[in-house]
């Protein structure tokens, strides 16, 4: 008797609890629903993206094939002729991008260095609640705003300044001459730099916040400066996650539409002075979409559309190998 109650003993050790054996066979079941979940979201972004390129190609066609590559190149945008070229909306695009950034950037470094290193406690909060009340504030009442308010003062303050003392200086006095109207391309730069300061600052702000505090101490300890912590150690350990809040504001200042509208001109011409008013790709199809006759000035439109996806492509593409670069995966 007692060698048969050791041999079932054993038994039962060997074919194990029924109760455990099914549990494990649910966790692999759960397991293998969650991998497919999770294969099918990423395949069906994938599937998006793709859909929405096809879509702007397949409607683009038409523009494409009847101007050439003289449609990146032309600045005629003539509904009437049904002659159409991109040109002056992608410089719109990149010149208010470009000095959106430059503006944007150094600020909102700034802002971002305050509120981690520099402000009391009792002062981060409230800041920090600010920058992310900018950031909730709709793009059209930013417009407004600059349309109203920040386009007459600009007019009547800054942009005569502005023509007398940096107009005449060589090479880029150019950029500062013509009639004070207010609306222009820069105007619609430092709008744009207003709008993308709340993001980049947010995402920089949690960012220098990951900085360990034995980091800082130690630094502290050895007889650093608050500058020296900030050069030598907050910047090198977050440059990664500093460098994609950039771009996260490049991406919002590409494609920024209502805010620009109000305050570009929206005119079809190339300027070498930023006072004058131009045109962006979102401004020029917020614009002419809906009074869009025929199928040329449609595909056109939706040509504009694929080259401003490209753009934003190509900027995160680039962004993307920069960062794989600085955090060494490549």
């Amino acid at each position: 008797m007692l060698i048969s109650s050791q041999r079932d003993e054993a038994g039962l050790q060997t074919t194990g609890n029924p109760t455990t054996t099914s549990s494990v066979e649910g966790d692999v079941v759960r397991d293998h629903l969650f991998r497919g979940a999770t294969a099918f979201s990423g395949a069906a972004v994938f599937a998006l993206v793709l859909a929405i390129v096809l879509s702007l190609a397949v409607g683009a066609s038409l523009a494409l094939h009847k101007f050439g590559v003289g449609f990146v190149s032309s600045t005629d945008w003539n509904p009437v002729t049904e002659t159409f070229g991109a040109a002056a909306p992608i410089y719109g695009t990149l010149v208010t991008a470009l000095i959106a950034m430059l503006l944007g950037i150094p600020i909102s470094f700034g802002v971002a260095l305050f509120i981690t290193e520099v402000a009391p406690g009792w002062l981060k909060r409230p800041i920090g609640t600010a920058v992310e009340l900018l950031a909730a504030v709709p793009s059209i009442i930013y417009g407004m705003w600059g349309l109203f308010v920040f386009a007459p003062w600009f007019a009547e303050h800054l942009q005569p300044w502005m023509q007398t003392y940096l107009g005449p200086l060589p090479y880029v006095g150019a950029l500062f001459q013509g009639p004070p109207m207010g609306i222009g391309m820069l105007s619609a730069g430092l709008i744009l730099a207003i709008m993308v300061v709340p993001f980049i600052t947010a995402v920089m702000r949690d960012v220098f916040a990951t900085v360990p505090t034995e980091l800082r101490e130690s630094a502290y300890g050895l007889g650093a400066t608050t500058w020296e912590v900030v050069r030598y150690v907050v910047v090198p350990y977050t440059r990664t996650g500093a460098l994609g809040g950039i771009m996260l504001g490049l991406g919002r200042a590409l494609g920024e539409t209502m805010a620009v509208t109000f305050v570009i001109g929206n005119a079809q011409r190339i300027s070498t002075s930023l006072f004058m008013p131009g045109n962006t790709i979102s401004s020029a199809l917020a614009n002419e979409f809906n009074e869009a006759v025929g199928d040329v000035y449609t595909s056109s439109l939706l040509a504009l559309g694929l080259i401003l996806f490209t753009i934003t492509f190509v900027v995160l593409a680039g962004a993307r190998l920069l960062l794989g670069r600085i955090g060494g995966r490549i």
